[in-house]
């Protein structure tokens, strides 16, 4: 029997790496799981099935439940650790370290890589201006340690044997940044909980986390400007205060706070389009808003660019600004009878959980194959 490892970054929450990280485990019940550290909730550990992954020194390092990410110049020392030399195949999902676990020449390593380490390569800039180092010792040190890091990643991108990612933008960035080619496999998403409702509503709908990068107070202000179109907003986090000012006074743009799942497929099935403004690595929302029978109206760069067809199930939007919010709106309002539910529909399901899992062990499997022959 093949015996098989799967490394994760880190485990601290049930987000969208996890959920690759879930499918991958029920893909292969057999495989023994490792991370760099574990301090999952209890109530988000049911996704593991019941294994007790195997971690590194961080586990144990002061602090390192809160502040784990401070500890980011050990991890690939800890990474590296991590003895897999008994394990015939070597899966490792990584958004920052796991891909540079150590494997010999009789192993095959698949990593499906969410990103390049981000703040260590094109957001170098603007992740030392976030943290208040643009200058002074702390900026020069965090730039060594970056400039460490950058090299230890290069070099570990010649332990892996097939690079995956989940969109044709990722592989550009791990082209760039490896040299080397990704094979691409987007992430599952769960359309079985979505679906057409009884009625398409005349509102327009966003949903996401409310932080900087998803940019949903481009979206309030471009339809505050709007009046005659309303807006529900979904979602929580630290944006919220700021985003809600934006909408006050605005009695056609209704600020909704977090919603469940139910209730956020409901909003979806009724939508008459969902407005996605975010730069995003892939997009679960606008595949989900598909799925429910919605067309979306994306910002036209990143992962939207692969989930969302222009004409057919959205159109896009090309500079993150009012004003060209604001003309895509109008430009959907003159076509928006063309856009039907079942075009949205059939076009999510090209990324359901059964489409990833048939993908990715198809991977595997010609990984393995390669390496037999």
């Amino acid at each position: 029997m093949t015996r098989i490892a799967v490394v994760h970054d880190w485990l601290t929450t049930y987000a969208g790496a996890e959920r690759v990280l879930e499918q991958i485990l029920q893909l292969y019940p057999q495989a023994d799981l490792f991370s760099v550290c574990d301090f999952l909730p209890e109530a988000e550990r049911a996704f593991l099935g019941g294994r007790q992954p195997k971690t590194t020194f961080i586990q144990k390092l002061p602090g390192a439940r809160r502040r784990y990410r401070s500890y980011l110049s050990l991890m690939p020392l800890a990474i590296e650790q991590l003895d897999l030399s008994s394990y015939d195949l070597v899966i490792s999902s990584s958004h920052a370290v796991a891909k540079g676990v150590l494997t010999g020449p009789d192993q095959v390593h698949v990593s499906y890589v969410y990103t390049p380490l981000r703040y260590a390569w094109d957001l170098q800039h603007q992740y030392l201006r976030e943290s208040g180092m643009t200058r002074g010792l702390k900026s020069w040190l965090a730039r060594y340690l970056l400039h460490r890091i950058r090299q230890w990643d290069v070099r570990t991108a010649n332990g892996v044997d097939v690079f995956v990612t989940s969109s044709s933008y990722i592989a550009r960035r791990i082209r760039k940044a490896y040299r080397r080619d990704a094979i691409v496999v987007p992430p599952p998403v769960d359309i079985d909980g979505f679906a057409p409702g009884p009625t398409r509503q005349t509102y327009y709908l966003t949903a996401s986390r409310l932080v900087p990068y998803k940019r949903v107070d481009l979206i309030v202000s471009a339809f505050a400007r709007m009046p005659g179109r309303s807006l529900k907003v979904v979602g929580a986090g630290p944006e919220y205060e700021r985003i809600a000012a934006l909408a006050a006074g605005h009695d056609h743009i209704e600020m909704l706070g977090y919603q469940g799942a139910d209730e956020l497929a409901a909003l979806m099935g009724e939508a008459k389009a969902f407005v996605f403004a975010a730069e995003e690595d892939f997009g679960i929302a606008p595949v989900e808003a598909q799925a429910a029978g919605a067309p979306v109206i994306a910002y036209g760069r990143g992962g939207a660019r692969e989930t969302v067809v222009e004409g057919r199930t959205g159109l896009f939007f090309e500079a993150q600004t009012p004003e060209s919010l604001i003309a895509a709106v109008e430009r959907f309002e003159l076509a928006g009878v063309s856009f039907s539910e079942q075009a949205c529909r059939t076009h999510a399901e090209q990324f359901s959980v059964g489409a990833f899992r048939a993908r990715f062990a198809a991977v595997v499997e010609q990984a393995m194959a390669a390496h037999d022959a």
